[in-house]
Order: C-alpha cells, then structure tokens, then sequence
C-alpha cells in the first residue's frame, strides 16, 4: 500500500471527533459513546487490512468496549455508590487493555511508573482517603489509582516510532488525567474543572486511535520501500 495515498485514513477520524462535539452538546449517550464505538470500528477496520494482522489492537478495541460500558454506569449513577463502583471496575478492565497493549509493544517504564505511583498514593492518602465516607469505594478507588499508574508508565515503554508512541502515550495521560478531575469532583465536590472532564476523555480515545493509524501507516511505507 502507498503511504501518501494511504494517509487518507486520518479523516475517518472527523467522525470520533463530530461525535465528541455532539456529545458535549447533548445529545445523549449514543454520541457520548461516540469517540469509543467509532474507535473500535476504525481499528476492526486496520485490523482486517493488515496482513499479517496486528493482534495486539485487540486489546484496544477490548479497553475502548469496556469504557462504553464503564461510562454507563457513571453516567447514571445518580447517588448508587454500587454504579460508581461498577463503573470503576469497567474502566479498570479497560486499563487492562490498554497496560497489555502497551507490554505486547514493549515494557514497563518504571521509574515514570514510581514517580506517578508516588504522586497518586499520597493525591489518595492526603486527599481522597478523608473525603472517602464510605468504605466499599477505598479499595476500588485505591486499586484504580495503582493500574492507571501502570498504564501510563507501560505506555511510555512502548516501542514504536515517535509520533505514534507520542500521541499513545498522550492519550494515557489525558484518561489519568480525566479521572483526577471526576475525583475530585465524586469526592471533594470541586467542579471548578469539571468542563474539561469529557473533552480530556473523548480526546484521549482519538490521541489512541491516531496513534494505531500512525503504526500503521508507518509500517506500510517500511513495506513498500522495501
């Protein structure tokens, strides 16, 4: 496949994009599941263009489903805590796929895995732990905190040209930094940044998908120039 023609790929990404903005306009669940559904059905499609085909991205398109189903649950919580700890547990599913893509790319980075380990267990310890009224929501919160730090830190290990290991890593972040604004807003009642909270999380799931198109991509134009 010729890289230059090939780079038409990158406008599928208008349509995650189209459904972020509808989604912050309101316009139900469907679009808010928008940037996540239409990232899988991107991937399903290098997926089966890619010979030989790139198994790992199946662990994207796994973390990508679990997010829909994890923002379900948050997005009708309402006052369940037992919605919002579903919801965790979905999103940790989902964190799994993206720490296993990045190992089967790859390895841990340990020192920026301890750094943000560091960071995040006393963000826990100083700040979320006396707002924690409730004692099922401790080990959830705490073991979310612990795979979201690995996540980040497998991402920065991943092998793979700059700008897709760029943008992968990029996306990581932003989902970690997501989550640190809907704690403080579930624990502190701070919603001075709520505003940022979606566009971070739907911008998180294109950053990934860019980056996939990217690998891809640059593993055709090392084909044909071969």
């Amino acid at each position: 496949m010729d890289n230059l023609k090939g780079k038409w790929i990158y406008i599928v990404l208008l349509v995650p994009v189209i459904s972020s903005i509808l989604a912050l306009l309101h316009f139900g669940f469907f679009f808010k599941s928008g940037s996540a559904g239409t990232g899988i059905l991107i991937l399903l499609f290098l997926y089966f263009k890619k010979r030989p085909r790139k198994h790992d991205q199946l662990m994207i398109m796994a973390a990508f489903l679990f997010s829909i189903v994890g923002d379900w649950f948050l997005s009708n919580k309402q006052d369940d805590a037992g919605m919002f700890v579903a919801g965790i547990v979905f999103f940790f599913f989902a964190h799994l796929g993206y720490l296993w893509f990045a190992v089967m790319n790859g390895k841990i980075n340990l020192s920026i895995t301890l750094l943000f380990f560091g960071i995040y267990i006393v963000f826990f310890g100083k700040i979320l732990f006396p707002c924690l009224d409730d004692p099922v929501l401790m080990w959830p919160v705490l073991i979310y905190l612990i795979i979201s730090c690995l996540s980040l830190g497998a991402a920065v290990g991943i092998r793979a040209n700059p700008l897709a290991k760029l943008s992968y890593v990029f996306g990581i972040f932003l989902i970690l930094f997501s989550d640190t604004i809907i704690a403080y807003k579930e624990f502190l009642d701070y919603r001075n940044l709520n505003w940022l909270i979606l566009p971070t999380y739907y911008l998180a799931h294109i950053s990934i998908v860019f980056s996939l198109i990217n690998r891809y991509l640059f593993e055709a134009e090392g084909t044909t120039t071969h």
